[in-house]
């Protein structure tokens, strides 16, 4: 209940964010009293695009209500006479509500909201207040919050401005009301004037005065009036002007820097960067944005009633019908906008795969969108296509392939506030690639899912057709081809600019720019913030230019070509540097992960480097490499006496491990298995590292498996003596000569036992450093 304590602590406008997550559908009583075990159910592993997980959303939802009537029956005594009755009312109601019986899901989308919004707000204030000045006490927030506060005072400045018009707007509707009416009075003189020929010359003259008299006071009046009425209408106008030159100043700042920093930081997040965070804000900043343009539009099209109602000479009509023009630009700005995709779908598309995306209107609860939800539609499009697209030069959608269960309707989650589309179930049938330039391949072809949408605000008085492009996604028909189209996808993230023109990247970036990409990615995939060092870049860099420099700053202004990064192969290698990498990333990430995190694997160290360091260290000292040589392959370097030469020390390197050795055997028990690997470079002894991670043995030896034990170390003996003459100067085996005394050996351990009834022995055990597998990469 950590969250809850803190949520707790929040002030101001925190605070009142942290109470408007809660109402009837979630009361803020059920969030207090079972805070802690709301906290400790793992929410965000139920997948809300999955309708297969409403099992799991319904004992959820049953559980809850289970704690709920517990609590409320835990309660005792005169003070907690009312509460028991409240709690047990909650658990009823939530118990049977409509829409939670119906759809368990909504529960746990409801409540992964107010914990992701409680969460937010308690991290923004604790890093509000993590800035206060012990010395003078001043609390100096970083610019986020200082941006934040100026958008919620322009907002206070904009709803105080179209009060402010909206006071006048009926004061001008007044004005003229009591103006027509005095018109009207006007018109009934002049009609008696017109009926006093009927009279005698003596009543004429008598009752003409009087009426000539008022007559010429009203037509005074009204003249003046008028000119007071017309003044008072352009003075409105250039309020609404002012107000309307705010609220493009404040949807620029939302849309154009907030939003599309959102959309940078979800771009990023494919890489492996920080999640991009909750919509929350954003959607309540662009919601008050429509409220208040609505507000202004409608009193726009007051103005204009008015003026029809009152036609006065001047440049009325025209301004108004700028003004109107101008209002209907800045909310279809904000709709057009805030049409966006919360949920990309896969940047690595495989054909024939399912796949899912969601899109969210943020305007289209304020905007009443829900009341008649829009359908959504997804097709798949080429680079050329999205281009023509942002142009405005295609009209219609084409498509570059087919895509099933493409079509969904928008729902509106009352909890939430949200109108979105979830599409749970797309699949790509087919794709057609273009005409591919030069030496690009088909994972250099970059498609994008467009999503797009047709509806009416406001009594069908706006008509809104909205689209969105995907994240640049590339299609790939084989599992073999995902190594490639990733080192699209990560070049394209990480080095895509702002407003680009579909799908433009650079084709040669800073080295260190490159070195934040590949970081970023690495460490989201060891789930660590252990990334990749100095040294580490330092060792990538001499991969990548075929360098043997060890200083960083000669790296810090060379820049890597997209050719040197992914086209073209490593010198001497079949491979590119960045097959290479992924291939460490896939190992680690598969099989070693816990040993990266634990700082067990130093990885990142040439043949070169593993020799000096481990000479400098006593015999039996080794250090865990990745492969030059393999990709996805990792190595045991380690210092002994050269057999072959008495008193002279060497280092050994085994032949690589790869997924498949370590599918079969952990790295822990294979060094658990080499007896002759004593100490952690620089010297940490190896049970100390990775004891923990040791299989733990099936059955405990007896006395009676004492000389079974006792043969297998005299074989083992004999194991080494066999190879002693079959190392290369390098200290690796060479695998055609090794292969035929595995047999040998092999052959032995199937041997009975001397003395033993007969059968292989009880319990064989493998020489050291050797399983089953490891016959290719035996240890002397």
């Amino acid at each position: 209940m950590a969250m809850w304590i803190q949520a707790q602590q929040l002030q101001g406008d925190a605070l009142h964010q942290m109470q408007a997550l809660y109402g009837q559908h979630f009361p803020i009583e059920v969030r207090h009293y079972l805070a802690q075990w709301i906290e400790n159910q793992q929410w965000d592993l139920v997948d809300m695009d999955n309708p297969a997980e409403e099992a799991k959303a319904k004992r959820l939802l049953d559980n809850l209500v289970a704690e709920l009537q517990m609590k409320a029956q835990l309660q005792g005594g005169e003070d907690g006479f009312l509460l028991k009755i409240k709690l047990g009312h909650y658990a009823n109601q939530l118990k049977v509500s409509s829409t939670y019986d119906r759809c368990p899901l909504e529960l746990v989308r409801c409540i992964k909201h107010i914990l992701h919004s409680e969460q937010r707000l308690v991290q923004e204030a604790t890093k509000v207040s993590g800035n206060v000045s012990c010395g003078s006490g001043v609390v100096a927030m970083d610019t986020l919050s200082q941006r934040h506060q100026q958008i919620n005072q322009t907002f206070e400045e904009l709803r105080l401005a179209t009060q402010e018009t909206e006071n006048e707007l009926r004061k001008l509707q007044h004005s003229q009301e009591y103006f027509i009416i005095q018109y009207q009075e006007n018109l009934r003189i002049q009609a008696q004037l017109s009926s006093l020929s009927s009279l005698t010359p003596a009543e004429r003259t008598q009752r003409e005065s009087a009426l000539q008299s008022k007559r010429a006071t009203v037509e005074s009046w009204l003249t003046t009036e008028a000119s007071t009425l017309q003044k008072h209408r352009l003075d409105l106008a250039e309020e609404h002007q002012k107000t309307f030159s705010l609220l493009r100043k404040q949807q620029t700042l939302i849309l154009d820097e907030e939003l599309i920093q959102w959309k940078r930081r979800q771009q990023l997040a494919g890489n492996g960067g920080p999640h991009e965070g909750g919509l929350d804000v954003l959607q309540s900043w662009c919601e008050k944005l429509a409220d208040l343009i609505w507000q202004n539009r409608q009193q726009i099209r007051r103005c204009e009633h008015l003026t029809q109602q009152l036609p006065l000479p001047g440049p009325m009509e025209e301004l108004l019908n700028k003004l109107n023009a101008d209002i209907t630009d800045i909310i279809s700005a904000l709709v057009t906008s805030t049409f966006i995709i919360e949920k990309q779908p896969p940047q690595v598309l495989k054909t024939q795969t399912k796949f899912a995306a969601t899109v969210r209107l943020l305007v289209g609860g304020k905007l009443n969108v829900h009341m008649n939800p829009p359908q959504v539609k997804a097709v798949i499009v080429n680079e050329q296509q999205a281009k023509a697209l942002l142009k405005n030069e295609s009209t219609h959608s084409e498509s570059s392939g087919e895509i099933l269960n493409n079509n969904c309707v928008m729902e509106y989650h009352q909890a939430t506030g949200t109108l979105s589309a979830h599409f749970r179930n797309m699949s790509l049938k087919r794709i057609k690639r273009s005409d591919r330039r030069g030496a690009e391949s088909v994972t250099e072809e970059k498609f994008t899912v467009l999503f797009e949408a047709q509806f009416s605000v406001g009594s069908n008085e706006l008509v809104f057709h909205v689209k969105t492009l995907s994240l640049p996604v590339v299609v790939i028909v084989h599992g073999s081809q995902d190594n490639n189209a990733t080192a699209t996808v990560l070049w394209d993230n990480a080095f895509a600019e702002t407003g680009r023109v579909p799908f433009i990247v650079p084709d040669k970036v800073l080295w260190h720019q490159l070195c934040e990409a590949l970081d970023m990615k690495y460490k989201a995939e060891m789930h660590s913030e252990r990334g990749l060092s100095e040294d580490n870049q330092v060792f990538l860099a001499q991969k990548a230019f075929t360098s043997s420099s060890n200083n960083p700053e000669d790296y810090r202004t060379m820049t890597i070509s997209w050719a040197q990064f992914n086209r073209d192969s490593l010198p001497g290698r079949n491979f590119t540097f960045w097959q290479w990498f992924d291939g460490v990333v896939e190992l680690m990430k598969r099989h070693l992960k816990p040993h990266w995190n634990d700082g067990a694997i130093l990885g990142f160290v040439n043949k070169q480097q593993a020799q000096d360091m481990l000479l400098s260290k006593p015999n039996g000292t080794f250090l865990l490499r990745f492969s030059d040589s393999e990709i996805g392959g990792i190595t045991i370097a380690w210092v002994a006496e050269n057999p072959n030469k008495s008193g002279e020390r060497m280092v050994w390197n085994l032949l690589p491990y790869t997924t498949k050795d370590f599918t079969i055997r952990s790295l822990a028990d294979r060094i658990s298995d080499l007896n002759h690997l004593l100490f952690l470079y620089p010297d940490r002894p190896k049970d100390e590292v990775f004891a923990k991670y040791y299989t733990p043995p099936l059955c405990t030896y007896q006395h009676k498996y004492f000389a079974s034990a006792c043969f297998s170390l005299m074989l083992r003996s004999m194991y080494y003596q066999l190879f002693d003459n079959m190392l290369d100067p390098d200290g690796d085996f060479d695998l055609e000569d090794t292969m035929d005394v595995a047999r040998h050996v092999e052959e032995l351990l199937r041997r009975p036992m001397p003395g033993a009834k007969s059968g292989p022995l009880e319990h064989p055990i493998r020489p050291a450093g050797e399983s089953k597998n490891d016959r290719k990469r035996v240890i002397v």
